[in-house]
């Protein structure tokens, strides 16, 4: 049996991409002959044996295909006509409004990446979701296929590796090793309306107003494409006198692995994720988290971190202000977070996609 995913980009740092090469890694060692082919490869995931889409071999009809959805491209009408037995990846894809005032191609990708999907309903033997939020979707949009709900698939071992050294001393060091004069408080995501990163500049304001402890707000992401919404973020900061935020740019990943290290809390005012990788990340290295209750992010969180269901800065600043100086509340935060972590193992998520997969492809 012969495994092909597909998609429309590869590249460094996407959670779409990380999770097509850790599913490339698996089936891999699980004994599979499999391919990525993309239509767009990055340099990295080129020399990782991504092949581009126009190279594509002749497909059979007992071929698999892992077609991985996230916004609009011509491949989501190429795929229609490729042989092969064909399940389907979702991903999500961004509402195209929030991107109108700030990037028209961006709107319009996802615009044509909402039709395009509701006009494959019918193309797949089955799909695999990143989370239920994702599986009602296509439901929504009429798929009847079985749809099988499995967390993305996340090499943890890369996050043991060592942080850039120079960043993590700016930020004040690890904070398992050291008290922080000031607090950092991060997130982490492509710089974008929907992640609204300006209620996160407001959540600062609102904290610098009632509470005198200092803290600094690292937003790390890669404003390309979106430079209009990044110009409007520094601007709303400026106006409040705000100069503590640290807008990171497209970074290495060892300076994520820096920023995640010297952080004291993970906040996220985010309104659209289909899964949000950077919550589980959060996990990992043991910062308590705060976010806006929102689309997939309860469903990841499982319970675990601190949820809020308005947007009332001076809400979220009690909030913070309570994980960063109740160190028993924050304790409690980190345990439960340890424990939802487990969910996400990667033994746990390759027992649950291979099951999900044996069953799909009839082994």
């Amino acid at each position: 049996m012969r495994v092909f995913q597909i998609l429309t980009t590869v590249s460094y740092g996407d959670a779409v991409s990380n999770d097509c090469l850790a599913l490339f890694e698996l089936l891999k060692t699980s004994g599979y002959e499999t391919y990525v082919y993309a239509e767009n490869i990055g340099k990295q995931a080129e020399r990782m044996g991504v092949k581009p889409y126009a190279r594509l071999q002749k497909l059979r009809d007992d071929d698999i295909i892992l077609y991985h959805l996230s916004t609009g491209t011509e491949l989501n009408e190429r795929i229609k006509a490729l042989n092969g037995r064909k399940f389907i990846i979702y991903h999500n894809t961004t509402p195209p409004d929030v991107f109108v005032p700030y990037s028209g191609k961006l709107a319009r990708l996802c615009s044509c990446g909402l039709d395009e999907t509701r006009s494959l309903k019918g193309t797949f033997e089955g799909g695999f979701c990143d989370s239920d939020f994702n599986r009602q979707q296509l439901i929504s949009y009429g798929y009847e296929c079985p749809l099988k709900v499995r967390p993305i698939l996340i090499p943890f071992e890369d996050y043991k590796k060592d942080p850039d050294a120079e960043t993590l001393e700016q930020m004040g060091g690890d904070t398992k090793e050291n008290d922080h004069k000031i607090k950092n408080v991060l997130f982490v995501g492509r710089i974008a309306p929907n992640k609204c990163q300006e209620d996160l500049i407001s959540l600062l304001y609102a904290y610098r107003k009632m509470y005198s402890d200092p803290i600094r707000l690292i937003l790390a992401g890669n404003p390309s494409g979106l430079e209009k919404y990044m110009a409007k973020l520094k601007v709303f900061a400026g106006e409040l006198g705000l100069e503590d935020i640290v807008f990171t740019g497209q970074i290495s990943f060892a300076k994520i692995l820096a920023y995640y290290r010297s952080a004291d809390a993970f906040v996220s005012m985010s309104e659209h994720e289909g899964f949000c990788v950077p919550l589980v990340e959060a996990m990992f290295f043991d910062v308590p988290i705060l976010a806006y209750s929102s689309t997939a992010v309860p469903e990841t969180l499982g319970g675990s971190g601190i949820i809020f269901d308005s947007k009332d800065p001076s809400h979220a600043a009690r909030c913070l202000h309570e994980i960063l100086n109740n160190k028993e509340l924050r304790d409690l935060i980190i345990s439960e977070q340890k424990e939802r972590l487990k969910f996400f193992g990667y033994g746990n998520v390759s027992e649950i996609f291979m099951k999900q997969f044996k069953e799909f492809t009839g082994q």
